[in-house]
């Protein structure tokens, strides 16, 4: 069942409605379908760690807005903003989140730091990360949609050590990008170097 939360914070200047309807017309239906799980599962896993729940509802919603967005829609944003020129070097993967939030600063009015920080490392993590971000980083990783090996395991870890959940997904991310060659973005070792260790026992 879906929980409808109202929003009474001003965190965002749009009901959850208004911007459910906002994140229908950016999204193809698969991916809108996937932030509606993000959202439930982030509430969820906020009500379970003392976490403001209309918070997690909004970073939930909003964490994946600018993921279909053309390339060069974030080039842009990058040299707009004066962002780190190395993000050039890398791709969607990175940008909808890291380069996504300065759109959604600028396009849905959200100004709150904790929310920002939730979308901007919810693909990469961060050295240090707020409980609100951690909610978001794990929500996006266990909602109800995904299916993978790894996915139940985690969701084992997450509900017992948000932190916990947070170093397995990190752990098993970085093993993913390493095994396909691929590039990895710096945070996502700073994240790895500083929550693996912490939770070695807990992920093993």
């Amino acid at each position: 069942m879906t929980e409808k939360l109202t929003y009474t914070h001003n965190y965002i200047p749009l009901s959850r409605d208004q911007l459910v309807e906002r994140l229908r017309a950016a999204l193809r239906d698969k991916r809108f379908e996937h932030v509606l799980r993000v959202e439930q599962t982030a509430i969820k896993l906020a009500r379970a760690n003392g976490v403001d729940v209309e918070k997690a509802s909004i970073a939930g919603l909003c964490h994946d807005y600018a993921k279909q967005r053309p390339d060069q829609d974030f080039i842009d944003e990058i040299h707009r903003k004066g962002l780190n020129p190395d993000l050039l070097n890398y791709g969607n993967a990175i940008w909808h989140g890291v380069v996504g939030a300065e759109l959604i600063k600028d396009e849905l009015g959200i100004w709150d730091e904790d929310i920002l920080n939730a979308v901007r490392h919810h693909t990469t993590g961060a050295a240090v990360m707020s409980p609100l971000e951690q909610v978001v980083y794990m929500a996006d990783y266990i909602e109800p949609g995904r299916d993978f090996p790894e996915v139940y395991r985690a969701r084992e870890i997450t509900a017992k050590d948000l932190g916990a959940g947070v170093a397995y997904q990190t752990k098993q991310t970085l093993e993913y990008l390493v095994k396909r060659n691929s590039p990895v973005y710096p945070t996502t070792l700073d994240t790895y170097n500083a929550w693996v260790p912490a939770y070695r026992k807990e992920i093993e």
